[in-house]
């Protein structure tokens, strides 16, 4: 068990780099003198990026079987939505390609239905059925080198528009696609997921008071004792936060960024959030952060949101958001600007020393 910590603060990345370390670490512990707070926390590896749980004023043999139980979960996600490692996903993919109906579990179903809603309200900004893109650009790959498409291969699968709503599934399970271009991919999904199976878990154990952090998608539960879980959102492009801002109970927060899973070639950045309308990886967002409001499917919408408004441009972006439900949000553009919305400025608070 941790002891002595007054404050965890925490910069959170979107995905694994293959060049950089993790910056999911606590940024500062700052001692309390001889305090001794109830601070348990437990740090894996999984959805190919550091997951981290911290639980506050349980006892240690429960926070450990919270936290233990949690992980087991993780790992079992990311079993079953990986996207290029054999998984119900890749045999569905293969069905897909094939033209052939696959039965599916109730689990991936549901994960489908869902996903759909979103993209249909996302304009298609997010998409999981363009996993051929994604591994076209080489980003399906635990380490991937750099790589720059055909560009009649790009435009090929552009083409061919795979969408979510291409997918039927009927009442026994059966799952077609009438586009065999569908290749789903839901690296922009699992992780919000995963996060919302942590909170009930952690809820049925008995834990009123926990931060999980899943590669800098977060939701916290209660409070870090009398003050609230206190976090700092990445900046892209220097070490440290932009901004640091309170959790509330039950809110998730979630980014995408440009700087953790990305390549260079020729002097130009290639990340791996793909715009589905162009074919081609976006560059003209550093990184994009949303703020999720409390509720059962908050960890998926931190998840899912930061997708289209990073895709969106400097005019769209804001309406893009609203129309998912979210309201605080920052965007750091290609030039370092930092644009915040309203409900987002509120919050935010200046950078501690």
């Amino acid at each position: 068990m941790v002891k002595g910590i007054k404050h965890v603060r925490f910069l959170f990345t979107v995905h694994r780099s293959p060049f950089t370390c993790s910056l999911i670490a606590a940024l500062t512990l700052l001692l309390a003198g001889c305090a001794k707070e109830p601070l348990y926390q437990q740090q894996s590896f999984v959805f190919g990026t550091q997951v981290e749980i911290s639980i506050y004023g349980a006892d240690e043999a429960q926070a450990r079987a919270a936290a233990a139980a949690v992980l087991q979960e993780f790992d079992r996600l990311h079993h079953a939505f990986h996207a290029w490692q054999p998984s119900p996903v890749t045999e569905l993919n293969a069905a897909f390609a094939r033209g052939e109906r696959h039965r599916i579990s109730p689990e991936l179903a549901a994960a489908i239905r869902d996903a759909t809603r979103y993209a249909e309200a996302s304009d298609n900004l997010f998409n999981p059925a363009i996993g051929r893109l994604i591994a076209l650009w080489g980003f399906q790959s635990d380490t991937f080198k750099p790589v720059k498409p055909a560009p009649e291969k790009i435009a090929a699968l552009v083409q061919a528009n795979p969408r979510m709503r291409d997918i039927s599934i009927d009442s026994a399970g059966w799952a077609t696609s009438g586009n065999r271009a569908v290749q789903l991919d839901f690296g922009g999904y699992a992780k919000g997921l995963a996060l919302d199976h942590a909170a009930q878990i952690l809820r049925a154990h008995g834990i009123r008071n926990a931060l999980v952090n899943v590669g800098g998608n977060l939701i916290a539960l209660g409070r870090h004792g009398a003050r609230p879980w206190h976090i700092g959102v990445q900046h892209p492009r220097k070490p440290g936060a932009i901004v640091e801002l309170d959790l509330r109970d039950g809110e998730a927060i979630g980014t995408s960024g440009d700087y953790q899973r990305f390549f260079e070639l020729d002097g130009k950045r290639y990340c791996h959030i793909i715009d589905p309308r162009t074919g081609y990886p976006v560059s003209h967002t550093q990184s994009l952060t949303v703020l999720a409001p409390p509720g059962p499917h908050a960890g998926v919408l931190s998840d899912v949101a930061s997708k289209p408004g990073f895709i969106a441009d400097a005019r769209h972006w804001e309406a893009r958001l609203a129309r998912l439900g979210i309201k605080a949000a920052m965007r750091v553009d290609e030039s370092g600007k930092i644009s915040m919305t309203q409900a987002m400025a509120e919050r935010a608070q200046p950078v501690r020393p």
